[in-house]
């Protein structure tokens, strides 16, 4: 079976975690790609791990570059590039900044990568991998964005934690946008089958489900800069899916095309990802008061993108 080839637009930290674990996964060869101004920073952080990978036995390769002619062919995109919020930013602040940015990876994506599977984590996100499947014209199924992945890990975090049960045993769903305005769907959330509302008072979830809606916010506050650790997993588990054809059963921004009501919009829903990319999207029976919040979350969603849709370009 031929190596698959993942490319990483972005070498920052969430380029670098994503390469590690692409790296230990063994999912297929690496390129880490920036901008020419923070060429020799990629090559060097791909220099890091491939020697990492000498005492691990892994024959995985890193290449670190600033040219996309070294990322033509990729079977998989992850896009990381932008800037990343500082405290008291929101996501939709950084529409004016990354918005350039990733119009400018859409064009060389659509020129070097036209196969690719493409996975955005650029903020807003909602609004930025919306843009790049407009741009691109990719078709729905090779374009979604990390978020529901890592809003549902964040959101079963904290019940665990809460339940004091093992982690492992949370299925946890978030729908949404990736935002303030996101929906944590209780009805649909349990332990090892078990509603979490038998386990978690009504009053510690309701905090659990506002700590997740500020759960990137938390972090920026503590840090000074955008999560990364948990943003690659999610991302990963995403491209691991399609990757090796698991069929596996995500939350992901994906392109809605009537589902839940709603067109012409990228918000987080359950899909099942595999080889064909985003190969069906489920519509969740919604309690009356969850499709008030997430009709209150789309159109959160829909005014970021109205304003990219204004920006010209």
């Amino acid at each position: 079976m031929a190596t698959k080839k993942i490319a990483l637009i972005g070498a920052g930290n969430i380029g670098g975690e994503l390469a590690n674990l692409i790296v230990q996964r063994q999912l297929g060869d690496v390129v880490l790609f920036d901008v020419p101004a923070r060429e020799n920073f990629a090559k060097g952080k791909a220099l890091d791990l491939e020697q990492a990978t000498a005492l691990s036995g892994n024959q995985t390769r890193v290449k670190g570059t600033s040219s996309w002619a070294d990322c033509a062919g990729a079977d998989v995109i992850i896009i990381t590039a932008g800037i990343p919020r500082k405290p008291g930013q929101s996501r939709d602040d950084l529409v004016a900044t990354n918005l350039p940015i990733i119009r400018d990876v859409a064009d060389n994506a659509k020129q070097h990568c036209p196969n690719a599977f493409v996975v955005v984590i650029s903020n807003p996100l909602d609004a930025m991998v919306y843009e790049f499947k407009r741009r691109t014209g990719f078709p729905a199924a090779r374009v979604v964005g990390m978020a529901g992945t890592l809003d549902s890990a964040r959101f079963g975090l904290f019940l665990a934690r809460e339940a004091n049960v093992s982690v492992q045993d949370v299925r946890a769903m978030v729908l949404g946008g990736h935002g303030d305005d996101m929906v944590p769907v209780l009805s649909n959330t349990t332990i090892n089958g078990v509603p979490a509302s038998l386990l978690v008072d009504a009053a510690k979830l309701d905090a659990i489900v506002e700590r997740t809606r500020k759960g990137g916010g938390e972090i920026v506050n503590l840090m000074g800069t955008s999560a990364y650790y948990a943003p690659a997993a999610g991302a990963i588990a995403i491209a691991e899916s399609f990757l090796r054809d698991q069929k596996r059963l995500l939350p992901c921004a994906a392109y809605l095309e009537g589902q839940y009501g709603y067109t012409d919009l990228y918000m987080g829903v359950p899909v099942v990802i595999g080889s064909g990319g985003v190969e069906k999207i489920l519509e969740l029976p919604l309690s009356a008061a969850e499709k008030t919040m997430l009709e209150k979350s789309a159109k959160s969603v829909q005014g970021i993108v109205d304003v990219v849709k204004k920006a010209a370009g």
